[in-house]
């Protein structure tokens, strides 16, 4: 085998490996997993730190779409139905086994890829959608009142509610519907009408 196909070869196994057994797994037994000596892995890969890095750059960032930031801030369609879009996307390609036990290990461990995750998330996602309402809503932009923690804890709120659906599906191991179509459409709905009485008083408390 090629040393760059033995490379990826070694990242898809560890990902697997770290899914059913936390970053507390061993490279020992991912290499025995696998059927070849512990020392392979680290001719291809030096350390247990940039496995996980590689692991990072396959599972995460391999699966977020760079178009999803202009997605939510186009004004040429309303805030519900950009924002129905992107999580209807989202729910495609992160609703995944490997990659909703990964972030919740990495977060428990402290490791920073779900911190580093999650910045992404709300500079691309978050920030542009508070900006987005309060444009529909004809309130004053960020450049003239910066958005404050409250503000964008409600899409957090969102986000975190649409993201539980996975939770309970890969680490608790409940029941979730199959069809996760309504339940996004749902929240995004509930989310639009909700959440400008609830920005205004932000807004107006200071």
């Amino acid at each position: 085998m090629r040393a760059a196909d033995r490379e990826q070869a070694i990242i898809e196994e560890a990902v697997r490996f770290f899914a059913e057994h936390g970053f507390e797994g061993q490279t020992r037994e991912l290499a025995k997993r696998m059927g070849i000596s512990h020392s392979a892995i680290y001719r291809h890969i030096p350390s247990k730190e940039v496995l996980i890095e590689r692991v990072y750059e396959h599972v995460y960032l391999s699966r977020w779409s760079p178009g999803w930031g202009a997605l939510v801030t186009d004004r040429t369609r309303t805030l519900e139905a950009r924002l129905t879009q992107f999580y209807l996307e989202y729910v495609e390609r992160v609703f995944d086994y490997n990659w909703v036990r990964i972030f919740a290990f990495s977060g428990l461990k402290s490791f920073n890829i779900t911190s580093r995750y999650l910045v992404i998330v709300r500079d691309q996602i978050i920030l542009p959608a508070c900006a987005e309402l309060r444009h529909e809503l004809k309130l004053p932009p960020p450049s003239e009142v910066p958005v404050s923690e409250r503000e964008a804890e409600l899409f957090w709120g969102l986000h975190g509610r649409i993201f539980y659906l996975a939770i309970r599906r890969y680490v608790y191991g409940t029941p979730t519907p199959d069809d996760l179509t309504p339940m996004v459409r749902d929240a995004v709905r509930q989310f639009r009408r909700g959440a400008p009485a609830v920005l205004k008083d932000i807004l107006a408390e200071g």
